[in-house]
């Protein structure tokens, strides 16, 4: 049996990878113009069955000979399957993975007030499905509609519920958030159908906020689950068929997030970040980017050399310009500068698509080392860089490797790394 993803461009679609966990089906990347989509619903491809992308689900819908009730009512298709007649049916399976997201988060919709952002095909399945699960309002914002982003906070101040479904914060455009959450009074819940970066500026406010939250990766899984249901003649549904299957797509999600999300060493100079980023790198065959090193790449200088002669002032932006550029790509191991958690807008950028591993030696080790290379430590002291900085590096991670001296924490390095490569 042949199934695939159909789209216009589809460079860096995760779908193959997705469906090869689930089934082994022969699954491929079907890019085509317009005319060759026509051409694949004539019959002129044989294919079992397909997921369709942007641009072509509304185009998908009309092509169709048959539509479940959900793609009828959205107007829009992403999983079709060949009849037998040789025409092809269209489901919507994006519905089913917008309300397992919901579900996984603990969002309750039932009688809650709710604001879609954007007016394309996404926000059609999540509307249908904000509607099947009993929301007392479902309101769109648009660039041009009647409720837009001058006046939402003012007509829409009641929302509940905020989701995003426009593209914006995605990557590499990470720097960007649709709209303030911090507007809306009664705020319960945002989701966000972006699923890279896995922390847009959208979701890294709703966590700010303190209200429930939930990101795009397991919505993408979810929805790719149900289609493998229909490409293998199950039937489609809204409901979960029980443990077997959330522990399936949750298992699944888990193993994309840790591919797509850098492994990102922070920790004092002289902490072995270099070394160990180098190691880990190797251990999972992973390219490695060491901050330090690509700022000579972008800038012709060192980042000790611009610290003594224009500054650490002038250095710390230019770092951050930096950040913002490599912190957000994915599937990488990166070890940072050590100074790089003095800026609070860095935090953003380490924690966006990114574990973070604060690599914590104790101080008295850190000053056995030779800091005449490393202006920050000669002038203002180790030890003094270490009370500014250690709390913020324990803030900024999600774990911590606390090692001893660079020969006793050898072995618990290796174990750290084992742990990284069977999760």
């Amino acid at each position: 049996m042949k199934f695939g993803v159909l789209g216009k461009s589809l460079p860096h679609s995760y779908s193959p990878r997705i469906h090869k966990e689930f089934a082994d089906y022969d699954y491929t990347i079907l890019e085509r113009n317009e005319e060759e989509v026509k051409a694949i619903f004539e019959g002129k491809e044989k294919l079992d069955g397909f997921n369709v992308t942007i641009p072509y689900k509304k185009l998908a819908k009309e092509l169709c000979s048959e539509l479940s009730p959900e793609a009828e009512e959205i107007g829009a298709v992403n999983t079709v399957i060949a009849l037998k007649d040789g025409t092809f049916k269209g489901f919507n399976t994006d519905v089913y993975g917008f309300v397992y997201m919901l579900r996984h988060a603990e969002i309750e919709v039932k009688g809650k007030h709710c604001l879609i952002l954007g007016t394309g095909g996404a926000s059609a399945a999540v509307k249908y499905a904000l509607g099947q699960l009993g929301a007392a309002s479902i309101n769109h914002c648009s660039r041009t509609g009647e409720i837009n982003y001058g006046n939402v906070y003012a007509v829409a101040k009641a929302s509940e519920i905020i989701v995003n479904t426009t593209p914006v914060g995605m990557y590499p455009d990470v720097d960007i958030n649709p709209i303030d959450l911090s507007e809306f009074p009664k705020l319960y819940a945002a989701a966000d159908v972006i699923y890279n970066p896995s922390r847009t500026r959208f979701l890294e406010q709703a966590e700010k906020l303190g209200v429930r939250h939930a990101g795009g990766l397991i919505m993408l899984v979810a929805q790719a689950y149900k289609a493998c249901i229909v490409f293998r003649g199950g039937d489609f549904s809204l409901e979960s068929t029980g443990d077997k299957e959330n522990q399936l797509i949750e298992k699944v999600t888990q193993l994309l997030e840790a591919e797509m999300r850098n492994i990102t060493l922070v920790g004092m100079p002289g902490s072995g970040k270099s070394t160990i980023g180098k190691r880990i790198s190797e251990a999972l065959n992973r390219n490695l980017i060491d901050l330090d090193d690509e700022f000579f790449n972008e800038y012709g200088q060192k980042p000790a050399d611009i610290i003594s002669n224009k500054g650490e002032a002038v250095f710390r932006e230019m770092e951050t310009d930096l950040a913002k550029k490599i912190l957000p790509k994915s599937g990488l191991v990166i070890s940072t500068g050590g100074g790089i958690v003095t800026k609070k807008e860095n935090f953003f950028y380490l924690r966006t698509n990114s574990k973070v591993i604060y690599i914590k030696r104790p101080l008295e080790t850190l000053k056995k080392q030779n800091v005449s290379n490393r202006p920050l430590s000669s002038s203002i002291g180790v030890e003094k860089l270490y009370e500014q900085r250690a709390k913020l590096y324990e803030a900024v991670s999600d774990e911590i490797w606390n090692l001893p001296d660079y020969t006793a924490g050898d072995a618990l390095i290796s174990s750290f790394i084992k742990n990284l490569k069977e999760k």
